[in-house]
C-alpha cells in the first residue's frame, strides 16, 4: 500500500461576497480534487484542542495524529528541530519574524516577503551586535525568508507565563497591546529594541527602500518553547503499519516536525512558501518519492499565505495550482502500485476576511484503491460538503489512522 498526504495550508475559508456567498475552495476550479470526492469520502476535523491557540504548530500535530495537549512545548522548538539545532532541557527557542512596523502598526509580518539571501545579512548583523553585549547565551539562526529564530541559554528569565503573539494576526493593527508580557518580557522586548536600531542604519534595507520594497524593521519575538518529545510516527499508533515517511515543505515548521517524528525531509529546488512556489516541482517530486517510500505528505504554504494577505484571488489560484499541478502526478503513481490511499487536509481555516487562523473545523478528502462512499457519493470538496458529512472528528488527531485501517 502506498499513502500520500497533501495538506493545502489555511485553505478552508468563509463565505465571500465577491464570490456570490461562495468560499475560496466553492469558487476554485478543482475538477481533481472534486472527482476525488465523488469516489471517496469527504468529512471535517476540529484539529486544534479547546483553549489552544489555533496556528499551524497545534493544528499540523492534530492533523498528523498527535494530540496537542499531549505533545505541544511551542512552536519554535519545532522549527529549531528543522535545523538540526539541538537543545537542552533548559533552552528556550524564540521564533524570529523580520517585520515592518510602521508608525506602531503592524505593515506587514514577512517584510515584504523579504527573500532568504537577504534575511540571512540581517540575522547575521543580529549575531554580530547583539549577542557579543548580552548577558544570555543567545544565537540567532538563519532560516527561510522572514521565518528565522534565536536560541536563548543560561537561564533565560522565560517561563510558562511568558506571553508572545504571532504577529500575522496582527497584520494592520496597532502592536502595542501584543508586545511580549509575563515572565522575561523586559528581556524580549529589549531585544527587539536593539534590533529596530541595527536595521534602522543597515545598508541592506536602505536598498529596499529606495527600489520601493518594504525594509525589515526589527524582529518580533514569538512562539517560544522548549525541547519537544514526539514518538515517532511508525511507533505512535498501533493501526500504522511499518513505513517509511517523507515530507515535502518549504517551511521549517513542517521540516521540523517530520525529523522528530522520523520522516525523511525532501528538498525540492524552487519552492518557496509562497504563491510563487514551484507546484509542479511539488508534484513532481512527490511521485518520484513514492517509488523509495510507503508515504509521502506534501505541504503547501501558499494557500495560507493568501489568507493572510486577505487576498481571495491569490488563495483560488493556488488551489487550483495544486489541483492541476500537485494532485496528478501523486495521483497517477499512487494508482499506478494498484493498493493506494490519499488523505487531503488544510490544518486550520485561514479566512481572508479576518487576515488569521481559527478554530473552524476543515475539510478533509479521504480516497483510495479500497475506499468508496458510504452512502451518496460527495459532490466536491469543499466546506459544505464536509459540513453536511456524517464523518466528524472533534478530536482531530484521531482521523489520520483511518488513513492506515484496512477495510
Amino acid at each position: 500500500m502506498k499513502y500520500a498526504i497533501i495538506i493545502p495550508d489555511g485553505c478552508a475559508d468563509w463565505a465571500v461576497e465577491s464570490l456570490n456567498g461562495q468560499t475560496p475552495m466553492q469558487a476554485a476550479r478543482t475538477p481533481n480534487l472534486d472527482a476525488l470526492a465523488k469516489t471517496g469520502i469527504v468529512g471535517r476535523n476540529q484539529n486544534v484542542p479547546a483553549g489552544m491557540s489555533p496556528g499551524s504548530d497545534v493544528a499540523t500535530l492534530g492533523l498528523l495524529g498527535y494530540n496537542p495537549s499531549q505533545y505541544y512545548t511551542g512552536r519554535a522548538p519545532l522549527e529549531a528541530a528543522a535545523q538540526g539545532i539541538e537543545l537542552q532541557n533548559e533552552d528556550w527557542a524564540i521564533r524570529c519574524n523580520l517585520v515592518t512596523i510602521e508608525n506602531g502598526f503592524m505593515k506587514s509580518f514577512t517584510a515584504g516577503h523579504i527573500s532568504s539571501d537577504e534575511a540571512k545579512i540581517l540575522i547575521t548583523a543580529l549575531n554580530n551586535e547583539i549577542v557579543p553585549t548580552s548577558s544570555s547565551k543567545l544565537q540567532f539562526y538563519p532560516g527561510v525568508s522572514y521565518r528565522n529564530l534565536v536560541i536563548a541559554r543560561d537561564q533565560v528569565p522565560l517561563s510558562g507565563n511568558t506571553k508572545t503573539y504571532p504577529p500575522h494576526d496582527y497584520t494592520d493593527q496597532k502592536i502595542d497591546s501584543v508586545l511580549p508580557s509575563g515572565d522575561g518580557s523586559s528581556f524580549l522586548r529589549n531585544l527587539m529594541d536593539a534590533s529596530r536600531q541595527i536595521f534602522e542604519k543597515h545598508p541592506l534595507n536602505q536598498q529596499r527602500i529606495k527600489t520601493g520594497k518594504l525594509p525589515a524593521t526589527q524582529i518580533w519575538l514569538w512562539g517560544i518553547g522548549q525541547k519537544p518529545q514526539l514518538p515517532l510516527f511508525a511507533n505512535h499508533l498501533a493501526s500504522i503499519p511499518p513505513i517509511r515517511g517523507a515530507m515535502i515543505t518549504a517551511v521549517d515548521l513542517l521540516r521540523g516536525i517530520a525529523s522528530l517524528i522520523g520522516w525523511e525531509i525532501i528538498d525540492v529546488p524552487g519552492i518557496t512558501g509562497y504563491v510563487d512556489t514551484d507546484f509542479a516541482a511539488k508534484g513532481n517530486y512527490a511521485a518520484q518519492t513514492l517509488k523509495t517510500h510507503d508515504l509521502v505528505c506534501v505541504h503547501i504554504e501558499a494557500t495560507d499565505e493568501a489568507g493572510h494577505e486577505g487576498n481571495v484571488e491569490k488563495k483560488i489560484k493556488a488551489l487550483e495550482d495544486i489541483d492541476a499541478q500537485v494532485v496528478p502526478p501523486i495521483l497517477e503513481t499512487l494508482k499506478s502500485y494498484g493498493d493506494w490511499r490519499l488523505f487531503v487536509s488544510p490544518d486550520h481555516p485561514t479566512p481572508a476576511a479576518i487576515k488569521t487562523h481559527t478554530s473552524d473545523y476543515v475539510p478533509w478528502l479521504l480516497a483510495g484503491s479500497d475506499i468508496s462512499p458510504s452512502t451518496a457519493s460527495a459532490p466536491s470538496y469543499d466546506e459544505e460538503t464536509a459540513r453536511y458529512s456524517s464523518f466528524r472528528y472533534d478530536n482531530g488527531w484521531e482521523m489520520l489512522p483511518q488513513l492506515f485501517i484496512q477495510k
